[in-house]
C-alpha cells in the first residue's frame, strides 16, 4: 500500500486541480460544527470548482465516533444521491479523517476521499497513514479498515483557529515521533520556549515524514509500524476510561501520560538510562502538567488494555523505547509490571508537584 502525495500549500491550488480532473459527482464535505464554524469559510474561499457540494455536519468530539454516527452518514449520503463517482472531502481533526475515511471506505464497497486536516493531531497523525475507524462501547478504534485517502491536504493557517489545549494535545505525537525514531526531532520539540508560536510547517512537515517513512516499510502494522503504538497501550486505556466523565483527556493527552508510564517500563526493562527516564518526565510534563491516577483505577485501566489490537495470546504487547530516537515492539509485559509501572508513575508525579 504506496503512500498517497500529501500536499503543503497556502492555498489549495493542488486540490483544486485534483477535484476538477476527477469529475467528481457530487462532492461532500464532512465537518464537526466547530471547523464548519472556523474553517470551512477559509476552505470554500479557496475552492475553485463548478460541481454539486455538500456539507454534512456532525457533533465534534471522540463521542461521535461510533458506529451509530457513520450509519447516520451513510444514510445522509444515498439520501443526497452520492454515486460511486462521488467525494469525501474530511475537513477536521483526527476525529473526522477517521471517522470519515472510514465512512468513505466502506460506502458502496469504498468511494474516494481526501483528508484536509485542520488541527495538529491530524496533520502529524490521524490524517496520514491509513487507518480508519471507529470506537466501540469505547474501545478505541476497534472497527475500521486500512484505506488511503488519495490525497492529504495541509494548511497550516488552520492551526490559528485551534484552542492551545488542542494545539498541545497535538505536539504529544510529534514528541513521540521523536522519541521512537529521531532524537534530532525530540531534541528541537522540547527546546521551543513558546510552542504555539515557533512550531513551523518545516517541523510539522518533518514529523509527518518520520511517520511516513515508518508506514512506508510496513503499511499494515506486521512489524515496523508497531513501534508508532509507543504511548498509545496505556494512553487509550486512559482515553477510554475517562471518556464519558465530566473531563475526558484529549487524545493527545492521554498519549502523554501512556508515553510516561511506558517509558517507565523502557527504564524497567533497562532499555532506557535513569537520565533518559528524568529527560522525558521533565520535557512532557513541562507542557501537559501533571496528572496522577488514582489508584482505584488501575484494575479497569488494565482491563481495557487486554481489548488492544496489539495484543496477541492474552498477552498485552507494548512498544517500548530502546534509548532516545529507538523504539522496540512486541513487548510482553505481565500484570505485576503493568501495575507497578502505574504505581511508580505516580510516585515519580510527587516530585513535579
Amino acid at each position: 500500500m504506496k503512500q498517497t502525495p500529501v500536499y503543503f500549500e497556502t492555498d489549495f491550488q493542488s486540490l483544486n486541480k485534483f477535484i476538477n480532473e476527477g469529475s467528481y459527482q457530487p462532492l461532500f464535505i464532512l465537518v464537526d460544527e466547530n471547523t464548519h464554524q472556523h474553517c470551512l469559510p477559509l476552505f470554500l474561499a479557496d475552492l475553485e470548482m463548478d460541481v454539486q457540494m455538500e456539507i454534512i455536519e456532525i457533533p465534534s468530539g471522540e463521542e461521535s465516533k461510533t458506529i451509530e454516527i457513520a450509519k447516520e452518514l451513510w444514510e445522509a449520503m444515498t439520501e443526497l444521491n452520492a454515486t460511486r463517482k462521488s467525494l469525501l472531502m474530511n475537513l477536521g481533526g483526527g476525529m473526522i479523517t477517521d471517522m470519515g475515511g472510514f465512512v468513505a471506505s466502506t460506502f458502496k464497497r469504498g468511494i474516494d476521499f481526501v483528508n484536509v486536516p485542520t488541527s495538529l493531531l491530524g496533520m502529524v497523525d490521524a490524517a496520514i497513514g491509513g487507518k480508519t475507524g471507529v470506537d466501540l462501547n469505547g474501545i478505541k478504534n476497534v472497527i475500521g479498515s486500512f484505506a488511503l485517502p488519495k490525497s492529504t491536504f495541509v494548511h497550516t493557517d488552520f492551526l490559528k483557529t485551534l484552542p492551545q489545549r488542542e494545539f498541545r494535545s497535538g505536539m504529544a505525537e510529534m514528541l513521540k515521533h521523536g522519541l521512537i525514531q529521531n532524537k534530532n526531532h525530540w531534541n528541537k520539540l522540547i527546546h521551543l520556549k513558546n510552542p504555539e508560536v515557533e512550531i513551523s510547517a518545516e517541523l510539522i512537515q518533518e514529523s509527518m515524514e518520520i511517520k511516513m517513512d515508518v508506514i512506508e516499510n510496513d503499511p499494515f502494522e506486521k512489524d515496523i509500524r508497531k513501534i508508532l503504538n509507543f504511548g498509545h497501550t496505556f494512553g487509550h486505556a486512559v482515553e477510554s476510561e475517562f471518556l464519558e466523565t465530566e473531563d475526558p483527556y484529549l487524545h493527545g493527552e492521554a498519549i502523554a501520560i501512556g508515553m510516561l508510564i511506558e517509558s517507565i517500563l523502557s527504564y524497567e526493562n533497562e532499555m532506557i538510562s535513569k537520565t533518559e527516564l528524568d529527560e522525558i518526565f521533565s520535557s512532557i510534563i513541562h507542557l501537559f502538567g501533571v496528572h496522577p491516577i488514582d489508584e482505584s483505577l488501575f484494575p479497569s485501566l488494565n482491563e481495557w488494555m487486554k481489548h488492544d489490537k496489539k495484543n496477541q495470546k492474552n498477552q498485552i504487547l507494548f512498544s517500548l523505547l530502546d534509548g532516545i530516537g529507538d523504539c522496540k515492539f512486541d513487548i510482553n509485559q505481565t500484570d505485576e509490571q503493568i501495575l507497578e509501572a502505574l504505581k511508580s508513575y505516580n510516585r515519580k508525579l510527587e516530585s513535579f508537584s
